[in-house]
């Protein structure tokens, strides 16, 4: 059930979230549906629709239909974790997620929920995935989802580039990458251009600009990725899109 997709707006909707304002954000609570069901989630630590279950439904269930088990899979802007556990799940005990985050309250969050669930599966990269490997700058939001790698920003972060981690032996070569970082989608690619040519993994991306949505699509298609959107919006209309070979 899509809880998350009915609008905060509508009465129904107020209605339904005004009990969730008591929770308090140190409770772990079990997660009442999909493919997580029973794992333990912070309520604190990101949306109710986590551990509702209902969070990004859409692109939640692509993900579940998509992924393989035995699979390499790269969260990369993983935030606190859902779509990583979610990853750990569908690959099983032969698979293995690594997960990239740099801001340091998401990092807590999200080795917390891997404590919590006994997961053995994953990797945590405490880094910013760009074009280089090296440290930039990264700035702060009032939203923990909305950090962004930012010449403007207070927060030094190491910075790693996928080809250059590949290259070193310290990083397998996935088969899907999860991608949500907050504008730096065009320096993630090209600092995984070689890998990308290569493998031509399948690609779950956030755009967070139309002119970077056409730039990721027209890249992606040049090395002959076919794109679809996520979700019931026509593609160029889309900020969530599905990349495959």
């Amino acid at each position: 059930m899509n809880i998350s997709g009915i609008s905060n707006k509508s009465l129904i909707g107020k209605i339904l979230r005004w009990p969730l304002k008591l929770i308090p954000q140190t409770t772990v609570l079990p997660i009442l549906q999909g493919r997580l069901k029973g794992k333990r989630w912070i309520t604190g630590s990101s949306q109710h629709g986590c551990w509702l279950g209902s969070y990004e439904y859409d692109k939640q269930i692509l993900f579940e239909q998509t992924i393989k088990e035995g699979s390499i899979v790269f969260d990369l802007g993983a935030h606190t974790g859902f779509y990583t556990l979610l990853a750990s799940t569908l690959v099983g005990a032969k698979g293995k997620v690594f997960s990239f985050e740099p801001m340091p309250t998401n990092i807590k969050y999200l080795k917390q929920h891997l404590q919590l669930n006994s997961i053995p599966n994953v990797t945590v990269v405490e880094s910013a995935v760009s074009d280089k490997t090296g440290i930039d700058y990264f700035e702060l939001n009032s939203s923990t989802f909305q950090g962004q790698l930012s010449s403007k920003g207070s927060l030094q972060v190491q910075t790693v580039s996928i080809d250059n981690l590949i290259a070193k032996g310290e990083i397998p070569v996935p088969d899907y990458i999860k991608i949500d970082v907050e504008g730096a989608e065009m320096k993630v690619f090209t600092g995984a251009k070689t890998m990308l040519s290569n493998a031509h993994p399948t690609i779950f991306l956030a755009t967070h600009s139309d002119e970077l949505h056409q730039q990721c699509i027209e890249f992606l298609t040049s090395l002959g990725y076919k794109i679809k959107p996520i979700g019931n919006k026509p593609l160029e209309e889309s900020e969530e899109i599905i990349a495959f070979y």
